[in-house]
């Protein structure tokens, strides 16, 4: 099991937005938030593992091709809402919800990119 995910952004506020309204349905919350730095997400009660942050280098932050962010749904409508929170806020669609047998029979996902071009998957792997 991994510790904490970070991603960078060139744009923290549009960030922000669009990981709030993707964590809302998948019951991810905002844990601690550095206007000027990143911010933190995980599940309630639990800490901070998914950051969102400016580079520590000032460098521009700038995609990992091959790297995907994979948020765990709790259902197959969390992860339409998900969606739909991804797409009114700055993202980009990369897989529109669904089966994707091919991985195993109950996973339903969907794929999009963040408003800085992170790829990130949704995923339930619970039946309908």
């Amino acid at each position: 099991m991994f510790s904490h995910l970070t991603v960078g952004s060139n744009d923290l506020a549009r960030a922000k937005a669009f990981y709030d309204g993707v964590g809302k349905p998948l019951g991810l919350v905002l844990h601690l938030d550095y206007p000027d730095a990143g911010m933190g997400y995980g599940r309630q009660g639990g800490r901070p593992q998914l950051w969102i942050v400016r580079p520590i280098d000032k460098q521009a932050a700038s995609v990992g091709n091959g790297i995907t962010i994979g948020l765990e749904a709790d259902t197959r409508p969390a992860v339409d809402a998900a969606y739909a929170a991804a797409m009114a806020n700055g993202g980009k669609d990369e897989g529109k919800p669904g089966l994707r047998a091919h991985y195993h029979p109950n996973y339903y996902g969907a794929y999009v990119r963040d408003p800085d071009g992170n790829k990130v998957c949704i995923v339930c792997h619970k039946p309908a």
